[in-house]
Parts: C-alpha cells; structure tokens; sequence
C-alpha cells in the first residue's frame, strides 16, 4: 500500500515538472520550431478551432505534436508550421505558399473575421496570437463594411546569447488583402519576415517581458476595496457570532443550569422553552444516512483540492501563461484526494449508525463523477458537432477513465474501508428519546427558504466584488495571478459561511426545531444558487460571449462549478453547527 502510494506521488511529481519551463539552446542557424495551434473568436475563449481548419497554407501532411494531458484539456492541437525560422537568422518578406480561394473559402474567412477570430502559434512554448483579418466599418449613411484578411506575419523575437527570450507577431507595414467585390476564385500569397533582435534580460524572466501577453490584457491588480469589504462583514460576522451570540447563550447557560429544590425545579419545568427543551432530539440521527454522509465526504476531498491548488500556485508551480499545468494538477489531485472523500464518508456513516457501508463508498465516488460526466458528455458531444478542439479526444477520454477507474475509485475505497473501520462512536452529549418530540409551526420568516436566501446571500456578498475578477479570468481574457489574494478571499467565504451557519443553527434550536442535520447543510450550500444568478448575469450583461458552442460550455461548466461551491460550503456549515451544537449541550446540566 506505501509503495503504491510513494509511486502515484512520483508520477504525480514527474508530471508536474514536465511544467517548469525548459531552457532551449540554440546554435546560430539552428532552426527553431514553430507551431500552428488554434484559432476562435477572441470574446468565445472556450470555443476553438485548429488553425487548420480555416483556409490557409497548409501542409500535404500535417505533423502533430505530441502534448500533455494539460494541453489537451486546454484544447491545445499544435501542429508543424510551413514557416522556415532559424536562429539569428533574419528574413523579409519570404512567400510561404499561395492559395487559390474559392467562394465558400472567403465565405469562411469573412464569417471568421467578422467574429474576431485570433490564431495561436507557439514558438519554444511562447505563445503568439493574432487577427486573423481585420474589420472596417464606418458612416450610418452610406453604412460601410469591408473585410480584410492579413495575409503577411511578422515575427519579432528576442533572444540572450543561445536563448530566445520572447517572441510576438505582428502585421505592420504590410496592407491586407480585401475580401470584399473580388473575382473568384482568386489567388492569396502568404508571406512572412522575422526579425532578430538582442536583449538583455535573462531567460529566467523571459515571462515576464512584454512579448509574453501583450495581445490579452494584462494581469489583473490587487483590488482593495473588494478585499476591504469582504474583510469588514467578516469581522462584523464574527463580531456576531462570539460577542452577541455568546452573551445569549451565556443568559442561556445561567437560565437553563439553575440547580435549586425540586420544585423549583418543576416550575422551570412547566415554562421551559427554547433550545435545552428539545435536547432529547437534537442528536437524533436524519434520515438518508448515505446522501448526507457521501455530500460531506466529496466536501472535505474539494475542500482539500482547492487548497492544495492554491498552495501550489502560490509556490510558483504553474506557468500562468498557459493553463495546462493546472488542468493536469486538478486531474491528478482529484484523483489522489479520493481517499479523503472514502475516508470523511464512511467514518461519519458509520458514527451516526450506518450498516450498508459498501453502498455508502459507491454513493460517495459518484456523487460528483456522475453528474460530472452526464454534463461532459454533453458539452463535449456539441464540441465534436461543430469540429471544436475543445472536444477531448478517445485516448484522452480513455486515459481518464483510467485515472478514475486505477486511481480515484480504488483510493475511495480504501478510504472508506480505513473511515469504517477506525470510527469511534457518536458520543452525544444527550441522551436521545425513542419518539421524537413534536415540532410547533414555525412562522414564515422561519421557513426554509427565508434561512436558505440569509444563509446564501451573506456569504455571496463577501465575495460578489471578487466574482467579477474570477468570471473575467475563467471565461475572459484576464490574467488572474494574485493567488495570495484569492487565498484571503477562499478562507473569508469559508468564515463567513461558518458563521452564519452557526446563528442561523441556533435561532433555528432556539425555536425548538431540532431538524437542524439537512437544514444547516442546505443554508450553508445555497450560496451557490447565488453564484450561478450572478454567473447568468455576467454571461448576458458583463461579457460578450455568443453562440451556440459557448453557451453550452459556459452553463455547463459553471452548473458543475456552482456544484462543488454547493458541496465545500455545505460541509463547511454542517460542520461548524455540529461543533456549536455539541458545545452547547456539553455545557448544559441535565436533570
């Protein structure tokens, strides 16, 4: 069992250091190679296409490079270029072929170039992206619109001694070729220079130089006024929590733990309200034992997820610049955290009385993977339709289900084998009855939904501002690399749920309404329904994404995302209104 899991952690290493950047040396005249990778329109980022689908020059044969688990995940399909760079080498205006363009050639081309579509080239991993054509319209009468297409490409590269340093592409002082009132078919020749040029920077900051993203805003800066305002109403929260909430229960504890003659003791008895009236049921153990236990097993595994992939950001691991490391680290750390989720799921199965441990672990790996995979199939059905290099490829699918099938499930069933068997009891501070006691009506300001809508929205508002910031760098052209903050902002969400977790738990006792097991859990994961309400009006109202293809891929994804929110944060709650509640009644005298 060690050895296996020294083996995975290797593998895991190896696959990880395949990311660091390597330092490429070459001789003068040495050629350097280039790829093709893809093209899409520049406001749908998870819609692309292989640059080779558009009609440009193209090779009888294309070569595809061989890429990384990350790369294919990030709809990477690099292939060989035509174009001829070599080191130091400098070249005008060289025709790299010319192609003869038919009707529903142009049509391609103007429909692409009417989207803004970019092309992707990587050059010794740099990447260097660009128009495809250029769009001029002006005038409301007469109303003027013609189409371009840059038929000529400069690439400017730096380099130091043997390494190059950055790389970009460009179309300056060259005109483009008007696809508009043109006889057809009619020929485009396709032409290239490269320019050389000396640096002094050193190739360990070669990332950080202008040519490495100057065609996508720049990197987003600290924002101190979301933090500033995430940071107050955590504070006030927490204010809440242990100053007023513990002068209640400390009016409470003097109230329910006078300990005078026996009938006294009976007068109490008879006007005994509020939360220790119902301690004979607060333990009582809720119903779909399995549901509850597999939901807090998959929440401790994210939980562990998302900071093991922030801790591995904030240590320099990923290449920011492109997303295939992290795609990888999120595969292989879901894979390897399935343990945790076995292990939370069964321990805790099996302290509240749980018998049928072996449909618990089943439930548990499926309760993410099976919708995780309905909606993938679906997104990725709709990418193969419309021939998207977002859609994986059958080795990659196979590769992992694979994962999944040597690595996570098993984990999850050692996990859940280690949890059932080292789980001690419930241990209960109070004894529970055999019928449960009678729960009064409740008001509607006391229902559900009302504790769900507070539950949800306190905590969404923490990070509503930072919202904006993530939206814009998962389904925009940002660069999101204030990991450290993103860090203060996780921990912040996972107090403020905490807390009014805890509030709402006690009010909810307080009105002698001991159901508090799913309650807590729903209240603490509805801030995900608010995550997906601002998701949908970021989509409509703050972005510019369009079409069929990125539609499905944006709710798609966003629903499963706003599902692992739905899954941390509950668990984050129950647990917190378990610690409180378990405080609560250990303080409280019995009679």
């Amino acid at each position: 069992m060690a050895n296996r899991g020294f083996l995975q952690l290797c593998i895991f290493a190896v696959l990880i250091s395949r990311y660091y950047t390597h330092a490429a040396t070459y001789a003068a005249g040495a050629k350097v190679p280039l790829y093709v990778n893809k093209v899409g329109p520049y406001f749908n980022p998870q819609e692309t296409y292989h640059f080779y689908s558009l009609p440009v020059c193209r090779p009888e044969k294309v070569e595809h490079r061989s890429l990384t688990l990350g790369e294919v995940l990030d709809g990477d399909r690099m292939a060989v270029a035509m174009h001829e760079i070599h080191f130091k080498e400098a070249v005008q205006n060289k025709v790299l072929c010319t192609v003869t363009l038919k009707e529903k050639d142009v049509e391609r081309l103007k429909e692409a170039i009417e989207d803004l579509y970019y092309f992707e080239f990587v050059l010794d991993d740099l990447p260097m992206r660009g128009f495809i054509g250029h769009l001029e319209e002006s005038g409301f009468l007469p109303h003027t619109h013609k189409v371009f297409l840059w038929a000529h490409l400069n690439f400017n590269i730096e380099y130091n001694g043997d390494q190059i340093i950055s790389a970009n592409v460009s179309t300056a002082n060259h005109q483009p070729v008007p696809l508009d009132d043109v006889e057809l078919p009619f020929d485009v020749h396709f032409t290239y220079s490269v320019l050389w040029s000396s640096t002094h920077t050193p190739y360990s900051e070669r990332l950080k130089t202008k040519g490495a993203g100057t065609f996508f805003p720049k990197s987003l800066e600290i924002h101190w006024l979301s933090i500033i305002n995430s940071v107050v109403l955590v504070f006030l929260l927490i204010g809440f929590v242990f100053i007023i909430l513990m002068r209640v229960l400390k009016s409470d504890f003097a109230k329910y733990n006078i300990t005078d003659d026996d009938e006294i003791a009976d007068d109490l008895d008879q006007d005994e309200v509020g939360w220790k009236i119902i301690h004979a049921d607060v333990f009582r153990f809720p119903p779909y034992k399995s549901w509850l236990c597999a939901i807090l097993g998959a929440g401790c595994q994210f939980l562990t997820l998302c900071f093991g992939i922030i801790f591995m950001a904030l240590l320099g691991l990923f290449n920011v610049h492109r997303h295939g490391s992290m795609n990888t680290a999120a595969v292989l750390l879901y894979a390897l955290t399935c343990c945790i989720s076995g292990y939370v799921s069964a321990n805790f199965y099996k302290k509240i009385g749980g018998t049928n441990w072996v449909w618990n672990v089943v439930l548990t790996t499926s309760i993410f993977s099976v919708p995780f995979f309905v909606i993938w199939s679906i997104i990725n059905s709709i990418a193969w339709y419309y021939q998207s290099t977002q859609a994986l490829p059958y080795t990659t699918i196979i590769l992992l289900m694979l994962i999944w099938l040597i690595v996570g499930f098993p984990l999850t069933i050692i996990g859940g084998i280690f949890g059932k068997n080292w789980a001690g009891g419930f241990n209960a501070p109070c004894r529970t009855k055999n019928i449960p006691r009678e729960i009064p009506p409740m008001p509607w300001y006391r229902s559900t939904f009302v504790r769900m809508t507070v539950g949800g929205f306190l905590p969404f508002s923490a990070i509503s501002v930072e919202l904006y910031y993530i939206f814009a760098t998962l389904w925009g052209r940002e660069q999101y690399t204030l990991y450290g903050i993103l860090f203060i902002v996780f921990v912040i969400l996972l107090s403020v749920t905490a807390c009014i977790s805890i509030a709402l738990t006690y009010f909810q006792l307080s009105s002698e309404d001991y159901r508090w097991w799913w309650r807590s859990l729903m209240c603490g994961g509805s801030t995900s329904l608010f995550v997906f309400s601002y998701a949908m009006f970021y989509y409509f109202k703050r972005s510019n994404m369009s079409g069929s293809l990125q539609t499905v891929q944006f709710f798609g994804y966003t629903l499963l995302t706003c599902y692992v929110f739905f899954l941390m944060l509950s668990t984050v709650a129950f647990f917190a209104s378990l610690k409180f509640i378990r405080y609560i009644y250990v303080n409280l005298k019995m009679d």
